[in-house]
């Protein structure tokens, strides 16, 4: 079984980080890209692209973002494959010659007896 993590910040730590984001977009077009060149570049676009997650964090609708944010664990169960498409693939492994005829058979009995 998988399970998948996914964090999902705050609206308030959200808001900080793309206010913080806007303030380092500013200083990159303002002193960065004029004084440092391809350095800031780089930092603007690096600013830029902080300012744009956080704002979708902020303002997006479809992530259901809480005030207090946190993580989501979902379980994902595994799709179970038919028996036919076991011994397929274990005919495949076979014609390969990654398993011997040995395997080959034990492990076919033991997916017929399954049926």
């Amino acid at each position: 079984m998988k399970k998948h993590v996914r964090y999902r910040p705050s609206k308030v730590s959200a808001g900080m980080s793309f206010g913080v984001g806007i303030f380092f977009v500013i200083i990159g077009l303002t002193v960065a890209i004029p004084q440092a060149g391809l350095f800031g570049l780089v930092w603007t676009g690096i600013a830029v692209a902080i300012t744009a997650v956080n704002g979708l964090y902020l303002f997006g609708k479809r992530d259901n973002t809480s005030l207090f944010g946190g993580y989501e664990i979902t379980d994902e169960e595994p799709e179970e494959e038919s028996s036919e498409e076991r011994l397929k693939k274990l005919q495949s492994l076979y014609d390969q010659r990654l398993i011997t005829a040995e395997e080959y058979e034990e492990k076919r009995k033991e997916i017929l007896k399954e049926l």
